[in-house]
C-alpha cells in the first residue's frame, strides 16, 4: 500500500509491552477505546503523520514535517525549550514519541490509507498532518470513526470545524471566516473603500469557503465583486480565467489559490498584466509563496497566516522556536512548520494535563482549555468546546519592497495581530455537531 509514498521512520524502538498509565492518572472512561491502551507501551507511544511531500502542496508539506520533527525531538530530549512550554521530564508522561511520515501527495484517499495503516499496524495514539482541507476532513472523519485523536495540519476551510466537525478533530489554524474578518478591515483601510474585486477560486472546500468569507467581509467594507473565476485544483494554464479577470475592471485581485497553484497563478497574472492594474490580496498566504515569487511581485501584497518568523521579537517561545529551527534547517520557518511544531506541544501539554493518553480524557481537557489557556509561541490560545476551533491571534502581513528587506527571507511586515475573540464565528454558524466521545 505504501509503494507510491515515501515512509520516513523517526524515533526509536517499537512498542514493547502495554500498560495503562498508573498513579496519579485521571480516571479513564472508557478504559479501552481506539488504540488505547494498546498503543501505550512502557516507554513509548506512536504518532502517525500524513503529509504531502510531493504534489501541489509539497512546499507547505515539507515545512510542516520539519516543524513536527523539531517539536518531537525537543520533547523526547526533555529540552529546556520543552520545559518552557510546561512539559516535565523526557517525552510525554515519561514516554518517548515514535513517529512515521507518509507522503500522501495531498490526496485524501492516500491520507486515509496511510492513517489507517498507522492505526492498524502501529497503534497510533495520535494522528496529525494534512495541507489540503479535503484531506483534513477525511482524516478527522477517520479519527472519529476509529476513536483516535487527529490534530488538523494546514487546512483553512470553514467546514473542518463547521458541518464536517468531529469530536476527535482539533484545528489550531484560523478558519476562513476568522482570517477574512481579520484581514478585510485592514486591507480596506490601506487600499481604500468602494474597491472592485476579482476572485480566483480553487474548486474545492477550501476555495469555496475562503471565497464565501472574504466576499462577505470585503462587501461589508464597501467593496464590490465584479468577477469570480473558479478553477480546478492543480490547474497549470490559468489564461482563460486571468483574461476575464484582466478585463473585469477590478481594482483588487483576490487570489485564493494555495501552494504551487498560488505560485503558478500569480506568475501568470503578472504576465497578463493583472498585477500592474490591480492590488493583490491573498487571504491565506502559502508557506513559500514569497520566496518562489520574489519580493518584486510580493511587495505590497496583503494576506493572513498562522505565524511569521519576526513574531520572535514579541514572544519568547516564538524566539526559541525560530532559533532552533534555523539552527537545524538553515532557513527561517514558515507558518507550516509552526503549525506542526505548536500542535505537537499542544497535544503533549494536554496529555500531561489529563495525566493519560486516553483520547476521551485528552479531548475533554482540550475542550476545557478556555479555563486554562495554553501559553504558546503566538500567545494565549484555547480550543473552543463547541466546535474544536482554536481561538487565537491572527497575524496580518504586507509584502516588503526589496530595498526594505533586512535579509533574504525578510519578506513581510506584520501590520497587525488581530485578537482571535473578536473574529470568531458563532459556533453553530457552519452547522457543527460534534459526535459522541465513544
Amino acid at each position: 500500500m505504501f509503494d507510491r509514498r515515501q515512509l520516513l521512520l523517526g524515533g526509536a524502538g517499537a512498542a514493547a509491552g502495554l500498560i495503562i498509565p498508573g498513579a496519579g492518572a485521571v480516571a479513564q472512561s472508557p478504559a479501552s477505546i481506539g488504540t488505547f491502551p494498546d498503543g501505550v507501551s512502557a516507554d513509548s507511544v506512536f504518532v502517525g503523520l500524513t503529509i504531502p511531500l510531493t504534489g501541489v502542496f509539497s512546499g507547505d508539506g515539507g515545512d510542516l514535517k520539519l516543524g513536527y520533527e523539531l517539536a518531537i525531538a525537543q520533547i523526547n530530549a526533555g529540552s529546556e525549550v520543552a520545559q518552557k512550554w510546561g512539559l516535565k521530564g523526557k517525552g510525554v508522561l515519561g514516554r518517548q514519541i515514535r513517529y512515521k511520515v507518509s507522503d500522501t501527495e495531498g490526496k485524501p484517499n492516500l491520507d486515509v490509507q496511510s492513517a489507517t495503516q498507522f492505526i492498524q499496524r502501529d497503534k497510533a495514539i495520535m494522528l496529525a498532518g494534512s495541507v489540503s482541507s479535503a484531506s483534513a476532513i477525511a482524516l478527522e472523519e477517520l479519527g472519529s470513526r476509529e476513536k483516535v485523536l487527529y490534530m488538523v495540519g494546514i487546512a483553512g476551510s470553514n467546514d473542518i470545524t463547521g458541518k464536517n466537525c468531529q469530536r476527535y478533530g482539533f484545528r489550531s489554524q484560523q478558519n476562513a471566516y476568522m482570517a477574512a474578518k481579520a484581514l478585510a478591515p485592514v486591507v480596506a483601510k490601506a487600499l481604500g473603500q468602494n474597491m472592485k474585486t476579482a476572485f480566483l477560486v480553487p474548486d474545492y472546500t477550501y476555495g469555496h469557503t475562503v471565497y464565501d468569507s472574504f466576499a462577505r467581509f470585503s462587501k461589508e467594507q464597501g467593496w464590490q465583486q465584479v468577477a469570480k473565476e473558479v478553477v480546478p485544483l492543480g490547474t497549470t494554464d490559468y489564461s482563460s480565467a486571468l483574461l476575464n479577470i484582466a478585463n473585469s475592471g477590478a481594482d483588487v485581485f483576490v487570489n485564493i489559490a494555495f501552494g504551487a497553484d498560488a505560485v503558478a497563478s500569480t506568475k501568470q497574472a503578472d504576465q497578463f498584466g493583472v498585477l500592474k492594474r490591480m492590488k493583490l490580496v491573498v487571504p491565506n498566504l502559502s508557506s513559500f509563496q514569497d520566496k518562489e515569487l520574489g519580493a518584486e511581485i510580493m511587495q505590497g501584497v496583503y494576506g493572513s497566516c498562522d505565524f511569521w518568523w519576526t513574531l520572535q521579537d514579541r514572544n519568547p517561545l516564538a524566539r526559541s522556536f525560530v532559533e532552533a529551527f534555523v539552527a537545524q534547517n538553515k532557513y527561517y520557518p514558515r507558518w507550516g512548520a509552526h503549525i506542526g511544531y505548536m500542535q505537537t506541544y499542544l497535544w503533549a501539554m494536554t496529555v500531561e494535563r489529563a495525566g493519560t493518553f486516553n483520547p476521551v480524557e485528552v479531548i475533554k481537557a482540550m475542550e476545557n482549555s478556555k479555563a486554562q489557556p495554553y501559553e504558546t509561541s503566538i500567545g494565549k490560545v484555547y480550543f473552543r468546546a463547541e466546535d474544536h476551533q482554536m481561538v487565537r491571534p491572527i497575524p496580518i502581513l504586507r509584502g516588503k519592497a526589496p530595498a526594505a528587506m533586512k535579509n533574504p527571507e525578510d519578506f513581510y511586515d506584520i501590520v497587525d495581530v488581530v485578537d482571535g475573540e473578536s473574529v470568531m464565528n458563532p459556533p453553530d454558524l457552519f452547522g457543527c455537531k460534534l459526535g459522541p466521545y465513544s
